[in-house]
């Protein structure tokens, strides 16, 4: 019979757990924190995930002192059907640790606080010319029907069109609960694989497509200081009705520290755009921050799951095998068309398993 260990590192984690809980209580039943909304939110929020640990960790304990009596149990058995009992009890409370093992791990992770905000969604269309585009239109569509079968909203920000249904560039926000916890694993290159309606020798090419998932940022998370910008206003191109060519609705915000540039062109009005602008510049600005503080932790990590690195090519699209294949983890489905359709539950999962385990392995 093997023995029941918790990880050392694990436990004592698990001990911190169940010193905090107290401190917690005590925190919550202060006047400074009743008196704000703010902090209490965070506390009870806090103490949500404390208990759950505890509760995880106290039954982790059970399970190994209850496996430790059924072994005394079954040396001391001098019949058939104790022993039979004790092996059964033993086998069950086995299974039972790793799942609590598990269970009590996946806790330890702190939650993400981004995970809840909408997702700016950025495609551009890479090497590989019009075929590029065709993809980048594919890719656009994929996203959409996630955001359908997840019942989230989309709003379109942006967007340049290049040969019929292809696409240069296309900014939109998907908005819904746990919208930028799931999409963000989406960051990257993506490659595809097939024969373009337009070879006529039948050969496979191979185009490319960036993709940049930002969570929406709030005025809150970041300053930005007026003069820190310049606002440039150009007629509209490309379909958008009658204001097209007429009026200068088309909004360009550069922000002058790092020349960073937002395009707008959507709307018809000139304010909308810019306030449309100004929301892609906060998130592109905030994601800056998230890509500084992960490339720092990224030293220790063996892939670039969740790191965000636009310039790695993170998944191929393989038509003349059906396949799909994500590089960070090495995970192949053959089912391409299924996630084409929008079905990327079994990539977002795999992936948020694997960054979990990563980060399991560098914080305990």
């Amino acid at each position: 019979m093997k023995v029941l260990r918790i990880d050392p590192r694990l436990q004592q984690r698990l001990e911190e757990a169940e010193l905090r809980l107290p401190e917690v209580d005590s925190e919550l039943a202060s006047p400074e924190v009743l008196s704000s909304p703010a902090r209490l939110k965070d506390l009870g929020r806090e103490r949500a995930r404390v208990d759950q640990i505890v509760t995880a960790s106290r039954t982790l304990r059970s399970v190994v002192e209850d496996h430790e009596a059924a072994g005394e149990l079954l040396d001391e058995a001098d019949d058939l059907e104790t022993k039979e009992f004790a092996e059964t009890e033993i086998s069950e409370l086995e299974q039972r640790f790793e799942q609590l093992e598990l269970q009590v791990r996946d806790l330890l992770i702190p939650p993400d606080p981004l995970a809840d905000r909408a997702a700016v969604i950025e495609i551009r269309a890479g090497a590989g010319g019009d075929e590029a585009g065709l993809f980048a239109s594919d890719l656009l569509r994929m996203y959409r029907r996630f955001a359908e079968r997840n019942r989230w909203k989309i709003e379109l920000m942006n967007l340049s069109e290049g040969i019929p249904g292809s696409i240069k560039e296309v900014i939109f926000v998907v908005r819904g609960a746990g919208a930028y916890g799931r999409l963000r694993y989406e960051s990257g290159v993506h490659r595809v694989q097939r024969v373009p309606s337009t070879e006529s020798q039948g050969r496979i090419h191979t185009s490319a497509a960036t993709v940049a998932i930002l969570p929406e940022a709030e005025e809150v998370d970041l300053q930005i200081d007026a003069n820190d910008l310049r606002i440039d206003v150009f007629r509209s191109s490309g379909p958008g009705g009658q204001s097209v060519n007429t009026t200068d609705s088309a909004v360009r915000i550069t922000y002058l520290p790092t020349n960073l540039v937002v395009t707008c062109q959507d709307e018809k009005s000139q304010l909308k755009n810019k306030a449309k602008a100004m929301k892609v510049l906060r998130s592109r600005l905030l994601d800056q921050r998230i890509a500084e503080r992960e490339a720092e932790r990224s030293l220790e990590r063996k892939t670039q799951v969740g790191t965000g690195d636009r310039s790695a090519k993170i998944r191929t699209y393989n038509f003349p095998q059906g396949r799909v294949t994500d590089h960070r983890i090495g995970l192949t489905l053959h089912r391409l068309n299924a996630v084409l359709d929008g079905d990327l539950e079994e990539l977002i999962v795999s992936l948020r398993l694997a960054e979990e385990q990563e980060r399991l392995e560098r914080d305990l």
